[in-house]
């Protein structure tokens, strides 16, 4: 905030008390609403991005990937300046299959998965893991799959960074800087291009 961006933090409802897409539905909703109002707080609608940690970076996968989530709004996710997730799980989220009965070490992608909805056309991703000898389960595998069916996809700008000596939850300070840096270089290559 001290750099001049706007932060706006999201709470989503939690399994067991819904089950998907709730809380994907709730994500696109608070996206949504920062579309429809962040110029009332002195932003820009064309500089919006989307950033969480663990289920959080999922979940702004999936409303980036899926345009079906934004589109209920009348929002196209190429809107999206860029998705910076740290940590995302790119195969069906974990308590989506626990809903299922499916145990952890089963990797499912659906279309409950952003690795189901790689395409062309998503806007620029900077995908920021920890350490994958230190992450949860295949967390930077699945990452690094996702980066290559979008290379493969057509896309162009998608990026992968695995932080050596970050576990799943100590990679997060490490990759503030990390978004920082992608923030700047995209909002000024958007003010460029106008």
């Amino acid at each position: 905030m001290e750099k001049g961006y706007a932060v706006v933090g999201v709470e989503y409802r939690l399994s067991p008390k819904v089950t998907s897409p709730a809380y994907i539905e709730d994500a696109a909703a608070a996206v949504a609403w920062v579309f429809e109002h962040i110029a009332d707080y002195g932003g820009n609608n064309k500089l919006i991005f989307v950033s969480g940690h663990s289920a959080g970076g999922y979940l702004g996968m999936m409303i980036t990937l899926d345009k079906s989530y934004l589109a209920k709004y009348k929002i196209d996710a190429n809107e999206i300046a860029a998705l910076i997730p740290f940590s995302g799980q790119a195969i069906t989220h974990f308590t989506i299959r626990q809903e299922r009965g499916i145990k952890n070490t089963q990797p499912v992608i659906d279309d409950f998965a952003p690795l189901y909805h790689v395409r062309e056309d998503a806007p620029p991703m900077l995908l920021i893991t920890g350490d994958r000898e230190m992450e949860l389960l295949g967390r930077y595998e699945e990452n690094a799959y996702l980066l290559r069916m979008m290379k493969l996809s057509g896309n162009k700008r998608t990026r992968l960074y695995e932080l050596q000596g970050f576990n799943h939850g100590t990679m997060v300070e490490p990759a503030f800087p990390l978004l920082l840096n992608e923030v700047a270089g995209v909002t000024k290559e958007i003010r460029a291009n106008k």
